[in-house]
């Protein structure tokens, strides 16, 4: 049996990387063959050009070099890990996949999403997320919470960017709302598990994943 792919999607300081590690601690304790991921990195090449996408030392990089470097990250996780555990009839839970340039490159960096969804297509071996869970937040209110970090090369981009980059996002939502779930990231962290489990599951009985 095929496994299936569940990306975690939103802007910097939505909540979704919570979000996907609450899922996959829920799945692991409910015995579900199940792995957790992320791109950047994901894998060891991956993690290395994790590196250079996020210095904030790399202001110069080009919009194009971004997006093919985040391709490059793609193909190999798709390659390396995603292919395979898919074959085996894993539970794929990954903080961010390939709408993550579909927002960011095609729309924040303006590069079109016809571009990105080919090259996409191309980087993936024509892989695409069975189900996203977007987890929305206000640009401003996501961007206060990461003030308490160090912020990383896209993190400390404009307003504008971000805003661009969201609306990226609710745009591939309404486009499709099937496999897209937009979620409210406002919500109090126990409340936003509580519906995407919900989801998640109901999601997983119509695979057969579960009974």
């Amino acid at each position: 049996m095929r496994g299936v792919l569940i990306a975690f999607e939103g802007i910097e300081g939505s909540g979704k990387t919570t979000q996907a590690e609450l899922l996959y601690q829920n799945l692991k304790e409910k015995s579900i063959p199940c792995i957790f991921s992320r791109e950047p990195g994901g894998t060891e090449i991956g993690e290395r050009i994790r590196e250079i996408l996020l210095d904030p030392k790399n202001q110069k990089m080009h919009a194009k070099t971004e997006l093919l470097l985040y391709l490059a990250n793609r193909c190999q996780h798709a390659y390396e890990k995603i292919l395979p555990e898919l074959q085996k009839g894993t539970v794929i839970i990954t903080d961010r996949f390939s709408d993550s340039s579909l927002a960011y490159q095609g729309k924040g960096r303006d590069l079109s999403f016809k571009v990105v969804s080919r090259l996409n297509k191309f980087a993936t071996f024509g892989i695409k997320p069975d189900l996203v869970i977007l987890v929305d937040v206000p640009v401003e209110i996501g961007l206060t919470r990461t003030m308490q970090k160090t912020l990383d090369r896209l993190e400390q981009e404009e307003v504008k960017f971000h805003k661009a980059v969201r609306d990226g996002y609710r745009q591939l939502a309404k486009r499709a709302p099937k496999r897209i779930k937009l979620f409210d990231g406002m919500k109090e962290i126990e409340k936003l598990q509580e519906e995407i489990n919900q989801v998640v599951l109901d999601f997983l009985k119509k695979k057969s994943i579960i009974l």
